[in-house]
């Protein structure tokens, strides 16, 4: 149990030292809150309107699809590495995994988690008089304006 002792000496320290800091910062901080103090800080941006409440569930899954990437990476990383020394059994494994991982990533697209922001309807634009169109189509031809026509 002796040599635990410097061990246990150090957290007990450690966690003084915390609940110290935080109750000296506590007594001794300045209170002056103010509207610019409270308000968030987005590198200088000021905010248009208030931040949704919760993050959309999509961001979460493509997060999560984000690890099982780089879960699968390591996963293959020692195939890749040695395969003669895993063998076969280590290729099974590797293709079982990647193939589950391919289903629930299929799955998530078709679900449609990498769908970011809202749907685009598709809606005409309104038409401008100065809008020039070429022959060929309806390929809007820009920086025309106060240039003579040859005609």
């Amino acid at each position: 149990m002796g040599q635990y002792l410097p061990i246990v000496c150090l957290l007990v320290l450690a966690a003084a030292f915390g609940a110290l800091s935080f109750l000296a910062s506590g007594l001794l901080a300045p209170r002056r809150p103010s509207s610019a103090k409270s308000a968030p800080y987005e590198c200088g941006i000021v905010p248009s309107r208030e931040p949704p409440d919760r993050f959309p569930v999509t961001f979460y899954v493509v997060a999560m699809l984000f690890i099982m990437f780089d879960i699968e990476l390591i996963f293959i990383y020692p195939f890749a590495v040695d395969r003669r020394f895993l063998g076969s059994y280590a290729l099974w494994e590797m293709v079982g995994f990647s193939a589950v991982f391919f289903a629930a990533f299929v799955y998530v697209v078709a679900r449609g988690a990498l769908d970011w922001g809202p749907v685009a309807q598709h809606r005409p634009l309104p038409q401008a008089a100065s809008d020039r169109h070429s022959s060929t189509g309806s390929v809007r031809v820009v920086g025309l304006e106060g240039r003579e026509t040859a005609a």
